[in-house]
């Protein structure tokens, strides 16, 4: 079931246009959205989500639109993870999951149930009676990952998962991903050039709001100009996202 945006237009306020006439497609299991600072991922994530609407042209998971007489449908089958998950204030950690499944529309009792499943799907179940505002940073994205899994979403957005986190809170990420990716499509918008291959089945590049990449992760390293096609994953990943955007990473 495929992600599609079609003909596009976006701006904040007066502000000039983020997208214009914009168009794509996502259906790989686990897509990863790179681009710098102002290239419009964010606002992308934004507009996928349906937290934010286009001026014209729609969106659309499948053939559930973001669009008013479809809203609710469209958003039960999305999740948005943002950068920043904040905690519920007196909440624990499953009661947390349970409120975000029953803000998407499960009755209580069936949020209640189907939280215990999620936060252990995450690592979490030791933590279930803990304080939400008593776990690190990383834990509070899986929370939130949680919180997903909880009313069965079949799209998973995520705005920069891995900023601030430490390398062992970034592996244990990049696990859970690649378990994920094999039973609901995921879309990460991230900085991290590292492991694309293994994580992700595409890679798309945004740019001044354009697309300038689409493709499988070993045609997008296959752009990295010599020497860096020589280098290390990390390396042709970034020399390659250099060549794309024009700017030195």
């Amino acid at each position: 079931m495929a992600l599609v945006l079609d003909g596009i237009s976006f701006r904040y306020g007066r502000q000039d246009p983020v997208f214009t006439d914009f168009g794509l497609v996502l259906d790989a299991p686990a897509t990863v959205l790179l681009g710098p600072n102002g290239a419009g991922k964010s606002t992308l994530l934004g507009l996928a989500a349906s937290q934010l609407r286009p001026r014209s042209g729609t969106v659309a998971l499948g053939r559930t639109r973001a669009e008013r007489r479809s809203l609710a449908a469209y958003r039960r089958k999305v999740a948005w993870i943002p950068q920043q998950i904040t905690p519920v204030p007196g909440l624990t950690v499953r009661e947390q999951v349970a409120y975000a499944g029953w803000l998407k529309g499960l009755k209580r009792s069936e949020a209640w149930e189907a939280s215990a499943a999620a936060i252990d799907r995450v690592g979490l179940g030791s933590l279930a009676d803990r304080k939400s505002h008593r776990v690190s940073g990383g834990q509070l994205r899986r929370i939130g990952i949680a919180g997903a899994l909880g009313h069965r979403s079949e799209l998973i957005l995520m705005d920069e998962p891995t900023a601030g986190l430490d390398p062992t809170q970034r592996q244990m990420f990049r696990e859970l991903v690649a378990e994920l990716s094999a039973t609901v499509r995921i879309v990460v918008s991230t900085h991290q050039t590292e492991d694309l291959a293994d994580l992700y089945q595409q890679v798309v590049v945004l740019d001044r709001g354009a697309v300038r990449f689409q493709g499988a992760p070993q045609e997008f390293h296959a752009l990295a100009p010599a020497p860096a096609a020589g280098g290390g994953a990390r390396e042709r990943a970034e020399a390659a996202y250099a060549r794309l955007v024009e700017r030195e990473v």
